[in-house]
């Protein structure tokens, strides 16, 4: 991405992403279990961690050593990637998500200098998840202004879901707004 060799973005990593790398290693291969295991248990730590820091003012005595011990969470997983990584007769599986890890960790460790910066998207990922979900139904319909009507509705259902204001209650003010209108000028 052109921004971000330039400097002008920051790209930030999902740490969720990165943990179903690890919960498919674990799956897929059963006796690789309980290394995918105790990976995934240090990325729960690091979430807990994370939630504790956020608890406190920024400041306080509590947020300072909550940000201590997230920084040693952060490079105990560093050590822990590069000494499993150094081992030669390390699974591929394992080493594949592990080099995963360290090409993506600059970008997975932006939320340790930047609170604001979450840890993962998924936020993001279920506004989007009506339309990702909803494309199967739209196949067929083929009809450019449809999709463009898609895209503008639900941009506006992830705006009002994201105020806490409930679709149907809107539509139904639209709807009547416009009715009472005749159709005949802007609202």
């Amino acid at each position: 991405m052109r921004q971000v060799k330039l400097g002008q973005l920051v790209l930030a990593f999902c740490w969720a992403h990165v943990r179903r790398d690890f919960v498919r290693v674990g799956k897929g291969y059963p006796e690789l279990k309980d290394w995918a295991l105790a990976w995934l248990l240090r990325i729960r730590e690091l979430y807990c961690l994370n939630r504790e820091r956020l608890r406190h003012a920024p400041g306080t005595s509590e947020r300072t050593a909550a940000e201590s011990t997230l920084r040693q969470q952060v490079a105990t997983m560093a050590a822990q990637r590069d000494s499993e990584l150094a081992v030669k007769t390390l699974r591929e599986p394992c080493r594949k998500v592990l080099e995963s890890l360290t090409g993506h960790w600059h970008g997975l460790t932006l939320f340790v200098n930047d609170p604001r910066i979450p840890m993962d998207n998924n936020y993001g990922d279920r506004l989007i998840c009506g339309p990702a979900v909803g494309r199967k139904n739209y196949y067929g319909s083929g009809a450019e202004w449809s999709g463009r009507l898609a895209m503008m509705l639900f941009s506006i259902f992830a705006t009002l879901t994201l105020w806490k204001i409930n679709p149907r209650s809107w539509l139904n003010w639209y709807f009547e707004a416009c009715a009472n209108c005749g159709g005949s000028r802007s609202l």
